[in-house]
C-alpha cells in the first residue's frame, strides 16, 4: 500500500481494502444479522462515534457507563473513564448525560451474574431512565479497571434488559477483542450479541486503525457525512489489518492466546496459593494477578514492588486497577512460548524476594 499511496479521504474517494476491511468485520463480530462497519483512527473515536451513532438513532441522550470503566482520553471519553488519576485529573469539564452505574465484581462483590446484574439494572432505572437512555456501554472484560471478568450470566442480563427497553447495547471490545482471550471477541465466551462493538489496539498490528460495526439499521442512522474523518481507515492501515486477519486465520491465534493462558497457569501456580494473591484471573492473553495484604486490603505497594524488581530484569509489567493493586498480562499473541515462561518466572522470582 506505501508504495502506491498513502493516504487518501474514503468519504472523498474510496479504495477497495477500506472496504475489505469492513466486509471482514462484519464477519467476525457476534450475531448472523445484518451489519455495517466505520473505519476510525484511535479506540477514542470509535465510542465517541458509537455514542454518536446511538444517540442519532434513538433520538436519547443519556449515556450509561460502568465502574472502573475505562474508554479513552477524548473530552467525551474521559467522562465516560472512571480513574481520576492520571486521565482526567486538571482536564474537566466534561461532558453532559454521562451516567456510572455499579458492574459485576464477583472477588469483591460476592454476587451472581443474574444478583449483580439487577443490582445495575435497578441504578439505571431509579437514576436515568430508559426513556432518557440512548446507550450502554460496558467492556466484555475491564481492563485499566483491573481485567475485571464478570460474573457469569450478568452481560447477557444487561443486553436483555437493553433490548427490552429500546437501549444501544455496546460492547467496547478494545483490549479484550481480536484473539486477545482466545476468540476473535470476548463477548464470544459469553454468548451476546451487541448492537455495536467498538474495535481497535489489535486490529492493525500496531497501525492506527479502528472501527465501529453495528446492526445495519443503527450505523444507517447518521445522515450522509455525519461520521468520517480526514485520515479515517486510510490505506496503510487498512492493509495492516488485512494483513493481521490473515495471520489470526492461518496461525490460529485464537489457539495461540489459550495456549498462553496454560502456560501462565502452569507457571504461575507456586505463588497462587499464597494469601497475598486474592485472585488470578482473565481469558487467553488477557489475564491479571490482584495482590492483597494479610487483612485483605487492596496492596499497591507489592505490586509496585514487584513490578519494579521485573522491570530490573528485563521484563516490563503494566498495572491496573483504581486501587492500583493489579498485575496486568498481555503478551504478543505471537510471543515465544520459552519467552513468555521465562518472564513469567521473573513475575514469580520477584513476587517471592517480599515475603
Amino acid at each position: 500500500a506505501v508504495a502506491h499511496f498513502t493516504h487518501t479521504s474514503f468519504t472523498i474517494s474510496p479504495y477497495e481494502s477500506y472496504v475489505a476491511v469492513a466486509e471482514k468485520l462484519n464477519e467476525v463480530t457476534p450475531g448472523d444479522h445484518p451489519k455495517k462497519t466505520a473505519l476510525f483512527n484511535s479506540g477514542a473515536e470509535a465510542v465517541e462515534n458509537a455514542v454518536k451513532i446511538a444517540r442519532n438513532y434513538t433520538g436519547k441522550r443519556g449515556v450509561v457507563v460502568m465502574d472502573r470503566a475505562f474508554h479513552g482520553r477524548t473530552n467525551l471519553t474521559m467522562g465516560m473513564t472512571a480513574k481520576q488519576q492520571p486521565y482526567k485529573n486538571g482536564f474537566g469539564p466534561f461532558a453532559p448525560e454521562i451516567y456510572r452505574a455499579p458492574m459485576s465484581y464477583p472477588l469483591r462483590d460476592g454476587l451472581s451474574g443474574a444478583e449483580a446484574a439487577k443490582h445495575t439494572i435497578t441504578m439505571i432505572e431509579q437514576e436515568v431512565g430508559a426513556a432518557n437512555l440512548a446507550c450502554v456501554v460496558t467492556e466484555p472484560i475491564q481492563g485499566e479497571g483491573g481485567f475485571v471478568v464478570p460474573a457469569e450470566g450478568y452481560l447477557a442480563a444487561i443486553q436483555k434488559w437493553c433490548n427490552d427497553n429500546d437501549v444501544i447495547f455496546i460492547v467496547d471490545e478494545i483490549q479484550a477483542g481480536m484473539m486477545r482471550t482466545g476468540t476473535w471477541f470476548a463477548s464470544d465466551h459469553e454468548g451476546i450479541v451487541p448492537d455495536m462493538v467498538t474495535i481497535a489496539k489489535g486490529i492493525a498490528s500496531g497501525m492506527p486503525l479502528s472501527a465501529v460495526t453495528g446492526r445495519a439499521e443503527i450505523m444507517d442512522a447518521p445522515q450522509p457525512g455525519g461520521l468520517g474523518g480526514t485520515y479515517t481507515g486510510n490505506p496503510v492501515a487498512c492493509a495492516a489489518a488485512l494483513a493481521t486477519f490473515q495471520e489470526f486465520e492461518e496461525k490460529d491465534f485464537g489457539a495461540r492466546a489459550q495456549n498462553l493462558e496454560k502456560i501462565a497457569r502452569e507457571e504461575l501456580e507456586p505463588i497462587l496459593g499464597d494469601s497475598r494473591v486474592a485472585e488470578f484471573r482473565g481469558r487467553g492473553a488477557m489475564l491479571a494477578l490482584e495482590f492483597v495484604t494479610a487483612d485483605g486490603e487492596p496492596d499497591s505497594e507489592l505490586v509496585h514492588k514487584v513490578a519494579g524488581g521485573a522491570k530490573s530484569e528485563g521484563v516490563l509489567l503494566l498495572t491496573c486497577g483504581l486501587d492500583h493493586n493489579v498485575i496486568r498480562f498481555l503478551p504478543s499473541l505471537a510471543i515465544p512460548e520459552d519467552l513468555w515462561r521465562e518472564a513469567l518466572q521473573v513475575v514469580v522470582k520477584q513476587f517471592n524476594e517480599f515475603k
